[in-house]
C-alpha cells in the first residue's frame, strides 16, 4: 500500500533547533547594528528567514528525485548566473559577487551553487553501482567541482569557493573513493600548492593565510579584525558582558560584527557559556541531520543530505576557528546566525530538500 507524503514526517525537531539558532542571530544583529548604519538589519534578516521558510515548506513538497532527475540543467543554469556575475555583477571592495536586485538588494549565486554541486554529485554517485569508485569517478567528480570553483575564484572569492571542497570530499568518501586515489590527490595537491599561491592568490589574500599564525605583527592592518576578534572573544569571561554590553563590539572595534564576526560578537555579550551553548545547538543540527541520512530512502538521498552536513560543518569550524584564531580570515558567514540573505536562504533551501528526503522514507 502505497503511503502518501504527510507534514507528521516532517523534522521539527530539526526544525525548532534551526529557528533558535535563527532567533539567536537576529538578537545578535540587533545589538551589533543598533546605533550604527546598519540599524534595521535585524528586521531585514527576519524577513529573510519568513522567506526562507516559506521555501523550505515548498522545497519539502517537491519530489527531490525530480530534483536528481533535472541536476544537469541545474548546473548549467548556475555557470550561467556565475558568468552572468562576471558580465554585470556588481563590484564592491574589489570583488564583483553580487547581482544588483530591485529594492537595492543583492543576489549571491555563489551560494545556491553549493546546493546545486550536492545535487548533482550525488545524482553521478548514485548512478554508480560500484562499491569502489574509480580514477575516472574521482576527476570526473573533480572536474563537475572545478568550473564553478574556477568562476568563484575569479570574482574572486575565495572564502565560498572553499566551501564547495568539502562537497567534493564528502561526496568520494560517500562514493567510495580508493585509499591510492586519495594519496594521488594529496600529492597533486602538495605539488601545486606553490604554484597556486604564486599565481592564483592575490596579495590580500596571501595576508590572510598568513596573518592568523603572527596578527601581532601586523595589529594595526592586516591583523587587526583577528586580532579585535580575540579580544572581544577573551573579554567575554564565563557569562559575558550582556546584550549591547560589549566593549569591543559597542565601541566599533570589532570588524563585520553581525556577519563574519558574529560568533566573536555573540561571545563577548554572552560569553564561554553562550558560546558552548550556541556549538552544542548546532552539534544537535548535525545530528539529526546525519540521522537523516541514515534513513533515507534511497543511496542519492543519503548523499544529498550528507552533502549538507558537509558545508554545514565546515562553515561552522572555520567561522568558530576563524574568530578565535585557529584559522584564516575567509570571509565565511556562520550558517543561520550571520546577517545575510543568499546564505540563510541557501540553508532553508537545503534543509527544505532534507525533510523532502526524510518525508519520503516510507513511500513505496
Amino acid at each position: 500500500m502505497r503511503r502518501l507524503v504527510s507534514f507528521r514526517d516532517f523534522d521539527w525537531v530539526l526544525l525548532i533547533f534551526v529557528l533558535i539558532i535563527c532567533v539567536m542571530g537576529v538578537l545578535e544583529i540587533y545589538s551589533t547594528t543598533s546605533g550604527t548604519k546598519f540599524a534595521g538589519a535585524h528586521v531585514r534578516q527576519i524577513y529573510w528567514i519568513i522567506f526562507g521558510l516559506g521555501l523550505m515548506f515548498l522545497m519539502s513538497m517537491v519530489n527531490y528525485q525530480l530534483l536528481l532527475e533535472n541536476a544537469h540543467w541545474f548546473y548549467l543554469v548556475s555557470i550561467l548566473s556565475l558568468v552572468a556575475v562576471a558580465l554585470f555583477g556588481k563590484k564592491y571592495l574589489g570583488a564583483r559577487r553580487w547581482i544588483q536586485l530591485k529594492g537595492g538588494q543583492h543576489f549571491q549565486p555563489s551560494e545556491w551553487v553549493k546546493l546545486v554541486l550536492i545535487i548533482a554529485l550525488a545524482r553521478y554517485f548514485s548512478e554508480s553501482h560500484d562499491r569502489e569508485a574509480s580514477l575516472g569517478d574521482v576527476i570526473k567528480a573533480g572536474l563537475i567541482a572545478a568550473v564553478p570553483m574556477a568562476l568563484v575564484l575569479k570574482q574572486p572569492d575565495l572564502g565560498t569557493a572553499l566551501t564547495y571542497v568539502p562537497v567534493v570530499v564528502m561526496a568520494l568518501f560517500l562514493g567510495g573513493i580508493q585509499v591510492r586515489h586519495a594519496l594521488i590527490i594529496l600529492l597533486v595537491a602538495g605539488v601545486l600548492m606553490p604554484t597556486v599561491w604564486n599565481y592564483g592568490l592575490k596579495p590580500y589574500q596571501k595576508d590572510r593565510l598568513t596573518t592568523f599564525l603572527h596578527p601581532e605583527a601586523d595589529s594595526q592592518k592586516s591583523g587587526y579584525q583577528l586580532q579585535q576578534s580575540k579580544i572581544a572573544v577573551g573579554s567575554g569571561g564565563i557569562w559575558g558582558k550582556g546584550i549591547r554590553q560589549g566593549t569591543q563590539t559597542q565601541g566599533l572595534f570589532l570588524p563585520e560584527p553581525h556577519t563574519d564576526f558574529i560568533f566573536a560578537a555573540w561571545s563577548e555579550e554572552h560569553g564561554f557559556v553562550g558560546a558552548v551553548g550556541l556549538l552544542l545547538l548546532y552539534f544537535m543540527v548535525l545530528t539529526r541531520l546525519i540521522h537523516n541520512a541514515q534513513t533515507a530512502p534511497d543511496r542519492a538521498g543519503g548523499f544529498v543530505v550528507m552533502g549538507v552536513v558537509a558545508v554545514l560543518l565546515f562553515h561552522i569550524l572555520v567561522n568558530a576557528g576563524m574568530v578565535v584564531g585557529f584559522m584564516p580570515v575567509t570571509g565565511i558567514p556562520l550558517p543561520l546566525m550571520s546577517y545575510g540573505g543568499s546564505s540563510l536562504l541557501f540553508m532553508f533551501l537545503a534543509l527544505g530538500i532534507v525533510m523532502n528526503i526524510r518525508m519520503r522514507r516510507f513511500v513505496n
